[in-house]
């Protein structure tokens, strides 16, 4: 008796899961139960079962079959654990295939009870009268084929809006691209100087395309070594022509440009002097083009890397440094407001360090014999760190919480990063020269200071990426903000992997590699181009009112991303390989053959990234010298007032 209510109860409770199964139904689904109720009453329920058993196993089969695994062994490979993240490598491992074996095995179980439901579900549809099949299969199957006309809440009648309210796009096209969120128009921005910002932005502009144009050739020199026999074009000379023009020309004319935007609004005040900046501007180019000439020619200072420029060109440039250290002091000094905003700590001291290492590596009284070594070390990382990477993150203070529409997350957390960069930063220099003649005391202290930055560089990033929070939904809405992104997170890869660059043995195997030249684009391109980018777009349609084609903005961005990408990855897997034939002593020649393939995926990437410059330069064209269309409606308002100005006239006239 117990047992015959049992069985009750359940054949209860299987019926409501039975029934909420049958609201779940698909229209396909309640079409194939009619179908076999009708088949049913013509006497064809045999092949139906045989059919629905066949579907069912089918089913069984396609739920419980699982697919075979593959054991691999975790591959190693001689080397250096640089982080400890390596170490974490098969513990997360193994985590993920006890996960996911444990997945599996729910999965099977899962399955097998779902089989023994589907079975007992397809005898209750056996079960069904016409009258359960009309009221609740019908129903459902009408529901579900039931469509929406699309114009249930706005009506038949074509939009009004007698409020003024509403933006309707009579015409909406087919866009190729997502649309993207229009700039909007600053106020009280001085015509002079918006000229002025524009031309340190226009000639900037034509540095990195003369550029990146010759290290493009150079690129391909790798690949085809003979392409020329011209001795100015000889790799030894085109490649500092192409540093220095993307140093002293591209980015720094850049950098300058969008500090005489930055500094008279933060301060509240109109610039100090627009002929200053125009003197300035003169020098650079001067400078970038003499060098050039000068370099080319073989004229040049043998004395390192990033100063070729023989001195009496190199001292143009350090004049601009001068007149745009006044410039932009006496400017702060006149402010308004109370305090000095972060962006202008952070421009001037770039300013004032690069006057510093510019006097230290150009005055030769203290660069005799390894003195020379320690002062190329030093000139050059605080070069890139004291000048690029320090004023580019004063602009990124700027422009990121205006193009984010929020204040930065702290201003705490970008003091820190400032103190701290100019604390660690400018000992790092000798960690290019370990295993050197150096002091072995000033090699450790470099490797100290390396590792120091950890602290700038994590809470700049910190800064960052925290300012970002609550705003994520504005990145798919912007062309600028992709390109602070990938900065952003470039400035802590890159700048981490310098760290561990820093450590003796990582030295060893990496440096005079072609890793060395991988990391320099990562952090000098992936940084500082990808942030002076996002400024650029920023501000240019702000001073000129145009602004370029989404589609070929979203063409520069991928194209320099996937490029570099391109460019780095190999090089710093092929870099890591050459270093390893080095320390096991196989010959010099043996690592140049071993290189090839990298080096033509360097040529490849690399010319994705010119060709991106290219969409830039057109970039800044429809920006700045687009001729402005007509706008119909305006055309004939004019056309009014002058009827309407003509008519006044003419009837004083008459009167």
């Amino acid at each position: 008796m117990l047992q015959k209510k049992r069985r009750e109860l359940q054949q209860k409770g299987d019926s409501k899961v039975f029934r909420a199964h049958m609201h779940k139904l698909t229209g396909k689904q309640i079409e194939t139960i009619i179908k076999y109720k009708a088949w049913k009453k013509t006497g064809r329920q045999s092949s139906l079962m045989l059919l629905l058993s066949v579907l069912i196993t089918g089913s069984a089969n396609n739920l419980t079959a699982q697919p075979m695994t593959e054991k691999g062994e975790l591959l190693s490979q001689g080397g250096i654990i640089i982080t400890i993240i390596l170490v974490l490598i098969p513990i997360i491992a193994a985590v993920l295939l006890f996960i996911v074996r444990l997945n599996r095995l729910i999965t099977q179980h899962k399955n097998k009870l779902n089989m023994q439901e589907a079975a007992k579900f397809a005898q209750y549809l056996q079960t069904l009268t016409d009258e359960e099949l009309s009221e609740t299969l019908k129903k459902r199957k009408t529901a579900l084929e039931y469509t929406l006309a699309n114009n249930e809440l706005s009506g038949n009648e074509p939009p009004e809006d007698s409020k003024g309210l509403l933006n309707i796009n009579q015409e909406p096209g087919l866009p190729i691209v997502a649309i993207k969120k229009k700039a909007l128009p600053r106020p009280n921005i001085d015509p002079a100087l918006s000229k002025l910002v524009l031309w340190y932005l226009g000639c900037a502009t034509f540095w990195l395309l003369f550029g990146t144009t010759v290290g493009e050739y150079v690129g391909i020199k790798f690949v085809a070594p003979d392409i020329d026999q011209s001795s100015w074009l000889s790799f030894g000379k085109l490649r500092p022509v192409h540093t220095n023009s993307v140093f002293w020309g591209w980015a720094s004319l850049g950098m300058l440009g969008l500090g005489y935007y930055i500094v008279p609004r933060v301060s509240n005040v109109k610039l100090y002097s627009l002929r200053l900046g125009w003197y300035a501007l003169y020098c650079i180019n001067a400078c970038v083009l003499i060098g050039s000439i000068c370099l080319m020619a073989g004229i040049n200072n043998g004395g390192g890397e990033y100063r070729e420029y023989i001195w009496p060109v190199m001292l143009l440039f350090g004049v601009a440094l001068g007149l745009s250290l006044i410039n932009y002091i006496k400017t702060i000094a006149s402010r308004t407001t109370r305090e000095i905003y972060i962006s202008n700590w952070y421009m001037v001291s770039a300013i004032i360090f690069t006057i510093i290492i510019s006097l230290a590596a150009y005055i030769p009284y203290w660069q005799n014999g390894l003195g020379e070594t320690i002062i190329q070390g030093y000139y050059m990382h605080q070069g890139v760190g004291m000048w690029f990477m320090l004023f580019t993150l004063g602009i990124v203070y700027y422009f990121l919480p205006q193009q984010l529409n929020k204040p930065i997350y702290s201003y705490s957390l970008g003091v820190l990063a400032f103190w701290t960069q100019i604390l660690f930063y400018t000992l790092i220099g000798t960690h290019h020269f370990v295993f050197s003649s150096i002091p072995w005391w000033l090699q450790t202290v470099a490797i100290v200071g390396s590792a120091g930055m950890a602290i700038p560089v994590i809470a700049g990033t910190t800064n960052f990426l925290m300012t970002f929070n609550g705003a994520w939904y504005k990145v798919k809405d912007s062309y600028t903000l992709p390109f602070f992104l990938v900065g952003t997170v470039f400035y802590f890869t890159g700048s981490m992997q310098g760290t561990a660059e820093a450590f003796r043995y990582t030295n060893l195997l990496w440096h005079f590699t072609d890793f060395t030249v991988a990391h320099s684009h990562l952090t000098m391109y992936g940084i500082i181009c990808f942030f002076l980018w996002a400024c650029i777009y920023a501000v240019v349609p702000r001073l000129t009112g145009k602004e370029a084609p989404q589609i070929t903005i979203g063409a520069h961005f991928w194209l320099a991303l996937i490029g570099m990408l391109f460019y780095t990855i190999p090089l710093m897997y092929g870099g890591t390989l050459k270093g390893l034939l080095w320390m096991n002593g196989k010959p010099f020649m043996e690592s140049v053959t071993m290189m090839a393939p990298y080096w033509l995926w360097r040529a490849i990437g690399g010319s994705l990234m010119w060709l991106s410059h290219l969409f830039f330069a057109y970039n800044m064209y429809k920006m700045i010298a687009r001729r402005p269309e007509t706008d119909i409606r305006e055309t004939a308002i004019d056309q009014l007032k002058q009827n309407l100005s003509t008519g006044h006239t003419t009837l004083y006239n008459h009167l």
